[in-house]
């Protein structure tokens, strides 16, 4: 998903400025549920057609980014029109659940994720994940040239070779979970390292569509991209391979896409059932049989047959609930990449 606005720190400023100009946010639908959208816009489309079939509850749905969104929720506190608040990623979610904005996700719900895919505390749930890959051209690399870990990408070796989408929530995600791993100094030292090495470009699609081309060598995105690409005409990814770093690695970091019910809300029993919908039988089918190729996280729960099975990935155990957003765009801006 290409990001609407490049960082959280100018998605903060968007939402300023729109409260200093009187901007008045629309009040909620008084039939139904509005819900904050950062994750892909067909896919949260299809939760909402099958929600809305299966129970007649009416959902408005309001489409941006993960760092607008989470900024505007917290703008807007108390008096956001917002019921539900999804995201591509944890970090937004983070934010709004630092500022005290969400409402317990109820216990039925819960039971319905893996405990490793949701926080201990409750107060959202993952309701879809991805995973970090390495994509190369296959005319210029071999198995044989892949980087054993994330880390290596910050080596003299690999500058001009690899390239990436800094200001996009996506990567993003993926810098908070190395923080939250190895610690600001080892974290900045890595950006610092990336900023002589890499090639920045505007959203994880470019980044595939340069490697397929061979402008660079190599990227890091999230696994769904050449998939998603394949599943149309696979003019942007017929040369590109998908290396899964495993092991434990911050490379291998899977991201949680995030749900969760605004403690605000007017539609409290609706904005539960749509989470719970979503978390659900139904809901998470629509993840293993559509063309989203995110993972699915219910419990029992099978993804599409195309991916490499979430037991196979070896990710490093990272707590979602911890991952933050304001630290990781302070530090990305300290070492040039913002």
């Amino acid at each position: 998903m290409t990001s609407r606005i490049p960082s959280f720190a100018k998605a903060a400023l968007l939402v300023t400025s729109m409260m200093a100009a009187g901007s008045v946010f629309a009040a909620p639908s008084a039939d139904g549920i509005t819900v904050y959208n950062a994750q892909h816009e067909s896919l949260t489309q299809a939760w909402v057609d099958g929600f809305t079939h299966d129970t007649g509850i009416k959902v408005t749905v309001r489409n941006g980014d993960d760092s607008e969104l989470g900024n505007q929720i917290v703008q807007e506190g108390a008096v956001s029109p917002a019921d539900v608040f999804l995201t591509e990623n944890s970090p937004a979610m983070v934010l709004v659940d630092s500022a005290g904005l969400f409402a317990p996700v109820e216990p039925a719900t819960l039971s319905q994720v893996n405990s490793a895919y949701r926080p201990a505390h409750g107060k959202w749930v993952g309701i879809a994940a991805r995973s970090t890959v390495f994509v190369y051209n296959k005319d210029k690399m071999t198995a044989a040239d892949m980087p054993k870990s994330l880390l290596d990408l910050a080596n003299p070796s690999w500058k001009g070779r690899w390239a990436a989408s800094p200001s996009g929530a996506d990567f993003q995600a993926i810098v908070s979970a190395l923080l939250e791993q190895k610690g600001e100094a080892a974290t900045l030292d890595w950006l610092k390292a990336m900023k002589t090495n890499f090639t920045a470009f505007r959203g994880n699609g470019s980044v595939l569509k340069a490697v397929n081309a061979g402008q660079v060598d190599s990227g890091v995105i999230y696994h769904y991209y050449p998939l998603v690409d394949q599943s149309k005409t696979g003019e942007n990814s017929n040369k590109v391979g998908v290396y899964y770093f495993k092991h434990k690695d911050p490379g291998a970091f899977v991201s949680l896409s995030g749900g969760g019910v605004l403690a605000s809300s007017k539609h409290k029993e609706e904005a539960q059932a749509f989470l719970k919908w979503v978390t659900g039988k139904q809901g998470q089918a629509i993840l293993k049989d559509g063309t989203s190729f995110e993972y699915a996280v219910g419990l029992g729960a099978a993804s599409n047959a195309k991916l490499t099975p979430l037991a196979e990935l070896d990710a490093p155990v990272v707590d979602a609930s911890k991952l933050d957003s304001k630290k990781t765009v302070e530090l990305m801006t300290k070492a040039g990449l913002l």
